[in-house]
């Protein structure tokens, strides 16, 4: 199944049926289906929601699409949903919100669930095609993927990450949310490449630190830093001899905040490629650091 069916395939039935009766077009451009109590579910087609013409999705149809991204085990789920989302089979990540129950470590659960996101993962090989020669001149350099949410950084990655490992180079992969490789019984659903290492479920401070350790990697992979720990881990990779991949929210024109612009400042990075959508279609830069 492709990325699309996998996604609806966590539906229950009507919702399912409704998804299903996009054509062609519209799922091969589709980037979330959407789920709010009392309203009618929704597709995000290259950038803007459409309505499916459902019945108000109700409290029990919120319960079966968890019941089915966690093969009947929403409550052994927990560690992921006080960050927010589920990880699903076929690389779909579930957005999860409802009334947060906050305790002294933070978000401890969410009950009360209002509305879900599935996020539609897709493989794009070829995507970096017309960036190679730039992302690769003189050698790969550690490289920082940058886009407003939604935008393509895990795409991006993962293509970069295929292309790396075909060439011969040891790349290892902390893949928090399973999103890059989607690995189920410690086989990648995606094509990560043959030289590529992946850490399923780890946060990603703890995996990047753990794959240094034991994989003996060129190239350490990472979706998304975002905390103290997710720098210190990557700083300490950098300064290692380690090559950097990883992505952050941001957009071009503006400065990036937090941790990542730490990172630049340190040097860590020798590249970064911006991802711009202009007419729902994908433009890459890529921007020499050093």
């Amino acid at each position: 199944m492709d990325g699309f069916a996998w996604a609806a395939a966590l539906l229950p039935g009507p919702l399912r049926q409704a998804a299903e009766a996009l054509d062609r077009s519209e799922r091969a451009v589709c980037e979330e289906l959407r789920l709010r109590r009392g309203r009618e579910a929704t597709a995000l087609l290259a950038g803007r929601e459409y309505g499916l013409g459902t019945y108000p999705v109700t409290e029990r149809d919120l319960r079966a699409v968890l019941e089915a991204a966690t093969g009947a085990s929403f409550h052994a789920s927990a560690q992921q949903l006080r960050r927010g989302f589920l990880s699903a089979p076929g690389g779909v990540r579930v957005g999860v919100c409802g009334t947060a129950v906050w305790g002294q470590s933070g978000m401890e659960s969410l009950r009360e669930i209002s509305s879900l996101a599935l996020r539609v993962p897709r493989a794009v090989p070829g995507c970096a095609d017309g960036i190679w020669t730039a992302l690769t001149a003189g050698g790969f350099a550690s490289t920082l993927i940058v886009s407003p949410p939604g935008g393509g950084k895990t795409t991006l990655l993962r293509e970069i990450v295929r292309r790396l490992s075909r060439q011969g180079v040891r790349v290892a992969v902390a893949d928090e949310r399973g999103e890059i490789a989607d690995a189920w019984s410690g086989e990648p659903a995606f094509d990560v490449g043959p030289c590529t290492d992946v850490l399923t479920g780890a946060p990603k401070a703890q995996g990047l630190e753990f794959l240094l350790r034991a994989m003996n990697p060129q190239v350490l992979a990472a979706d998304e830093l975002g905390g103290q720990a997710d720098m210190e881990a990557a700083l300490w990779a950098a300064r290692s001899g380690v090559h950097v991949l990883a992505t952050a929210h941001g957009q071009r024109g503006l400065d990036i905040s937090g941790p990542c612009r730490k990172l630049l400042e340190a040097g860590v990075f020798r590249r970064r490629v911006w991802i711009e959508a202009r007419q729902g279609v994908r433009r890459y830069t890529v921007e020499d650091l050093a």
